[in-house]
This record gives structure tokens, sequence and C-alpha cells, in this order.
């Protein structure tokens, strides 16, 4: 329901716009205000999960999300699908989250590998059937339906989730670091509002650093988020250059859906159903991913994806509505490829060198991190397009945007290369 519901909105863009009154590309805050409140609300989804347990907070997260997803379908402007988004998002915080904290809490290092592609493999269903689901049901029917259909699926959730959770909880729950908690959700509100309303980005921009500033200058032992944990070179590798990866990487179903319906014409149904190519060749390369990390090393795996990657959105640049259907769908899955590898790479390593008991913090920032890459992706990618649009005309602020987000993979292939040979073999076995 989490994924489905952050990738279902892309195609259906343009259909909620002409409802609303605005532009398609003005739609992305509805994803990024979704995003932001997942990113500003997973740092206390740990310490919820302390102090009432896994099984409390990972059910109530359902309700909310099942009953904001009604709002959503009932929205009547923009203003307000972003506040029922916003809703979601509170529900969305403690849904994933809270569910691998307990996986993690409860799986060997030996077996991490194993238990990451279990929850791998069912976030990448969602993504492949939301592009087609959103084009389909914002052509064909209304784009209200894309929420209508959270309904039955949560209602459904709730007793698995009853009988399959367990009720994890700390004997002891620390206390919530509630000045922790605010300067981190400024510090985030502002940076994504920055690059929000281009026209306004110096003064968010620098509430946001002031906010980092301030959180970094606290000397409390138990810190809402424990940003010590970046000494770890492997998961340092996982938090900065993975998230600049994430960011790049969320842009591009964000943005091919636009491209094709306002550059190429299409309807949201064809450019929902050419999109399922990215997310097929996701799916397909999984199982191969393992053994290329064993074969090749994380490194050179996740270098690879890093550069493919920057290939893959240059040669989207110069997509035409004439460039033939099989090599178009080709590039897609390529694409597609090397963002599954690329993703399983970091995950892989995140946690490799982590000490057992400060799992939870990792996982907290390493949540935090992650959806903060994604809302900030979206928000880049739609003010690349601002800006291209400004300086070409036309679909040239898409070939823009692809070009610019290109440049940025330069920082996770630094950062990469800077990663030793060796990192993370004792989780892939490879000698």
């Amino acid at each position: 329901m989490e994924i489905l519901d952050a990738t279902v909105i892309a195609p259906a863009a343009p259909h909620i716009a002409a409802d609303f009154g605005v532009p398609a590309v003005a739609v992305n805050v509805a994803i990024t205000a979704y995003v932001l409140t997942l990113a500003v609300l997973i740092p206390i989804s740990g310490w919820l999960t302390d102090r009432f347990g896994a099984r409390r907070i990972f059910m109530t997260a359902l309700v909310v999300f099942t009953v904001a997803s009604a709002g959503c379908a009932l929205a009547t402007s923009l203003p307000a699908l972003v506040g029922t988004r916003v809703l979601q998002g509170v529900g969305g915080a403690m849904m994933v989250p809270v569910g691998r904290l307990v996986v993690i809490r409860t799986t060997a290092k030996t077996e991490l590998v194993r238990a990451i592609a279990y929850l791998t493999w069912p976030a990448l269903v969602a993504p492949l059937v939301a592009p087609a689901l959103g084009g389909f049901l914002s052509t064909y029917a209304s784009w209200r339906w894309i929420f209508v259909l959270n309904i039955p699926l949560g209602l459904a959730a709730l007793p698995i989730a009853r009988r399959l959770v367990p009720p994890v909880r700390a004997d002891e729950p620390a206390k919530l670091d509630w000045r922790g908690f605010l300067l981190t959700a400024a510090g985030m509100a502002a940076l994504v509002i920055g690059l929000e309303v281009a026209g306004l980005v110096l003064v968010p921009a620098a509430a946001a650093i002031t906010a980092a500033i301030l959180y970094l200058l606290r000397t409390r032992r138990r810190p809402l988020l424990d940003l010590r944990i970046v000494r770890v070179r492997t998961y340092r590798v996982t938090a900065l250059g993975g998230s600049v990866f994430r960011a790049v990487i969320t842009a591009i179903p964000f943005l091919l859906p636009l491209f094709f319906q306002l550059g190429f014409g299409w309807t949201a149904a064809q450019a929902g159903l050419v999109v399922i190519a990215l997310f097929a060749g996701n799916v397909g390369i999984k199982p191969a991913t393992t053994p290329l990390m064993r074969r090749f090393g994380i490194r050179t795996v996740m270098l690879g994806s890093v550069t493919a990657s920057a290939a893959c959105l240059l040669a989207m640049a110069f997509l035409q509505a004439t460039t033939p259907l099989p090599v178009l769908l080709a590039l897609l899955a390529c694409s597609g490829i090397v963002r599954s590898t690329g993703f399983t790479t970091y995950n892989t390593i995140a946690f490799a060198d982590v000490p057992s008991d400060r799992m939870t913090s990792a996982n907290t920032l390493m949540s935090t991190v992650q959806e903060v890459g994604s809302g900030l992706g979206v928000a880049v990618g739609a003010l690349l397009v601002r800006f291209g649009e400004s300086l070409t005309g036309g679909d040239g602020g898409y070939r823009v945007a692809f070009v610019a987000l290109a440049v940025l993979l330069v920082v996770p292939a630094v950062e990469a290369i800077t990663l030793p040979r060796t990192a993370g073999n004792v989780l892939t076995g490879r000698g």
C-alpha cells in the first residue's frame, strides 16, 4: 500500500491537474508532501515501537493510512489533496520502518541478505503494477479510484497484521528526544519547501542548515537520530551516496509519464503501460543481484549501477515521439535493471558493520535519509523541469532535467570508488 501510493500518482498527474486547474508538474507537491511526512515522522517510529509495541503501532498505522486514502479520494482541490496525503504519510511512517525493524531485530547477521531480499520482493510488485494502474484508472475511470483501492487493502491487512506482527517492545524505553524531533522536522520541511518554491530557496535552505547545525551541536546521550553511526564507513556510503542515488532514480518514474503525455501526446494509459518496462527490468534482475555481488563484489556492482544509470538518463534526454517502441522499452528496462542492482548493493551493505546494539538507531536514521532522498528526488526533478522550461520551452524542460540528474550521479560514483573492494564480503560469502 505504502509503495503503491508513492508511485501510482505520476501517470495520473495531468488528470489531477486538469481537475484542480493547476500545471501538471505542480502535482509533484502531493507526492513530495507524502514522502516529506514519512521522513519527518520515521525518526520517532523506533521510539513508538519501543514504547507501545510493534503490533499496536503497525495496526494503528494501517487504520490511519486507510482513512486518509478515503480522504484523498474525496479531495476537491490540490491543497485538500496535499493535506490528506500528509495524513497518509503519518500512517506510512509507522508501517514500513516498524516492519523492517522487527525483521532486523529478529534476524542473525549471516541471514540479513536473505531477509532483506524477502523484504525487497514485495516492494517490487507495487511499482510494477502502479504505472499501468494509475494510467488506466485516470484514463478510463477517475484518478480518485487510485485511492479508493487502498480501502479494501487496508481492511484486509488488519487481521493479517494482528496475526503476524509480534508485540516487540523495549523493557525500558528511552525518553523521546522532543527537541531533536522538532529540529529534524523543521530542517527537513525547510529544505523541501525551498525546493518546491524555487523563488524562495535561500530562506528555507538557510533554515534547514541552521536546524542541522543546532542538532549536531546537541549533546544528549540518546538523540532521536544518532548521527555518530555514520562513522561506520559502509553505513555512510549508503546514507550519503546511496541517498543521492535514490533521489535521482526516484525522480525518473515521476518525470517519464509526464514527459510521454505532455511531450509525446500520449494518454495516461499509454504512458503507464510503457513505464512498466522500467519496473519489469527492476523485478527481472532481482534473482541475479546476489550472485552478481558474490561474483564481482558489492563495490564493483554498485559503481557499475551508478554509471549505467547516468548513461540511461542521458539516453532518455534524446528520446523522441518517433523513437521505435522496442528501443524505448529496452532503454527503460535497462534503467530498471541498474536501479535494482544499485538499490540492492546499498541496502545490503548498509548494516554490514553496524553493531547489533545499535541496529535500532541505525535503522531509524537509514529509513529517514532514504525517505528524504525519495522526497527530494521528486522535488528536485520538478524544479529542474521548471528551470529547463524557462531555458528551452516545450518538452525541453524534461530533457534538461534528465541531463542534470545524470550529472548528480557523480556524487554516489565518487562514494563508490572510495569504498574498499572487500566491503560487504562477509555478507555475500565472497572470498
